[in-house]
């Protein structure tokens, strides 16, 4: 069958004339100066897919989701990510205090996706899940390539559902599966506080210690909760007060400066440096309730971003003893963006810098005490029966050793001041 001539021509027109609507769209964009900022070539692609893609049913919603998500991916930012309306949602109630899936903090380490720690009593943490551990597969899905975001989305999900992740651990040579049943997790930001025994094992404690553990900072009640805690320990007599922030993956920037001002009467807590060069100083806020006083700052690897200010904050004000390891190293601050979908994107806005101006990027807070757990010590906690008890906790009995010295010299100080006074 011969084809019309006709039918050629009209097809080449149209062909024609759509190259050249497209040539004029690009054409015009570079003698206008649009071309750098307006996605013209995205334009282009836009009008291409929804004129002549096989499909006319297209989803357009995903496509403009996938579409911010690679913008995005392109700033090679693991901190700066689109939050799809599920995601987002979960955010705001993590926010509030609780949701459902395994209980870890993650993050990008060397471009893998890390568990930066575990919150004790969740289905990650009895499923022996430890910091620093790489998740390289999730319900068997590589990660590889996979944003800060879908990884989380992924691995939350319903009460009693199961996801399985792929470990890849320090010390192993080939990933092993770790299967986890989701559930409620509570963020409560204070899960322990108490005045410690006097035994901690073979150490005498002679002195009236008070002991916090943060968890988070996450949650909006987090500094009127270690500020309850915090009362209740001096009212019990405490000498010194031991903060422990292991395995605290961070949280709200504006908590980490509320509750530095519980310890600081005076200084800043921390800068930021934002696109143009802008410093911004935030320095302490309202009356300290413990101002003076042995203060022990307990961290290790899996302490982050508000963990580290609060650290970063201490240690340069000289106001107490970091104790333990290094920390994680990550000195960003984000901001939700909330879209009209209610969709988001969490934009890395600034970067943070200590009192003293120590950029702390993959290399952390450094500690003033480092407080390694021997092998042994750690054979023993890898062990399937070990049950954690503060008796057998090194590195808090390190980091009571320290405050003890410091409860000394602190009464020798006071005695001094007697006699000096008459």
């Amino acid at each position: 069958m011969k084809k019309s001539p006709f039918k050629i021509i009209t097809i080449g027109l149209v062909t024609l004339v759509v190259f050249a609507f497209c040539s004029n769209l690009i054409g015009k964009s570079e003698s206008d100066g649009f071309y750098k900022n307006d996605f013209s070539l995205l334009n282009v692609v836009k009008f291409w897919v929804t004129s002549e893609y096989v499909d006319k049913d297209i989803d357009r919603r995903n496509l403009e989701y996938g579409a911010i998500k690679g913008y995005l991916a392109e700033l090679d930012d693991p901190y700066t990510r689109f939050l799809e309306p599920k995601s987002h949602a979960e955010m705001k109630v993590r926010m509030s205090g609780e949701f459902f899936g395994i209980g870890i903090h993650i993050g990008m380490k060397d471009k893998l996706l890390t568990v930066i720690a575990p919150i004790e009593g969740t289905p990650a943490y009895k499923a022996g899940l430890k910091s620093l551990d790489k998740i390289v597969s999730i319900d068997g899905d590589s990660t590889k390539g996979m944003s800060l975001n879908e990884a989380v989305t992924k691995i939350r999900g319903p009460k009693n559902s199961k996801v399985v992740l792929g470990i890849l651990r320090e010390g192993t040579k080939e990933p092993f599966d770790v299967d986890i049943i989701r559930d409620k997790i509570p963020l409560k930001s204070v899960d322990k506080f108490e005045v410690l025994p006097e035994q901690l094992g073979e150490l005498s404690v002679p002195e009236k210690i008070g002991y916090l553990r943060l968890a988070t900072f996450e949650s909006k009640r987090a500094d009127s909760e270690l500020a309850d805690g915090l009362k209740e320990l001096l009212n019990k007599g405490a000498k010194g007060v031991i903060v422990d922030l292991r395995y605290n993956g961070g949280g709200l920037l504006g908590n980490a400066i509320s509750i530095s001002s519980m310890f600081l009467d005076e200084g800043d807590v921390v800068h930021t440096i934002g696109r143009n060069g802008e410093k911004n100083s935030e320095s302490v806020r309202g009356r300290a309730i413990y101002p003076k006083g042995p203060l022990v700052v307990l961290v290790n690897q899996g302490s982050a971003s508000a963990s580290e200010i609060f650290a970063g904050a201490i240690k340069d004000n000289e106001r107490g003893l970091i104790v333990g390891r290094d920390t994680f190293g990550k000195a960003s601050v984000q901001k939700i963006f909330p879209l009209p979908d209610d969709s988001a994107v969490l934009i890395t806005i600034a970067r943070y810098y200590t009192p003293d101006m120590v950029d702390i990027t993959k290399k952390g807070i450094q500690v003033d005490i480092d407080a390694k757990i021997p092998t042994d010590n750690i054979k023993m906690m890898e062990e399937p029966d070990y049950k954690y008890s503060i008796g057998t906790d090194y590195q808090l009995k390190i980091a009571v050793e320290e405050m003890l010295k410091l409860i000394s010299e602190s009464n020798k100080d006071t005695e001094f001041d007697k006699e000096l006074n008459g």
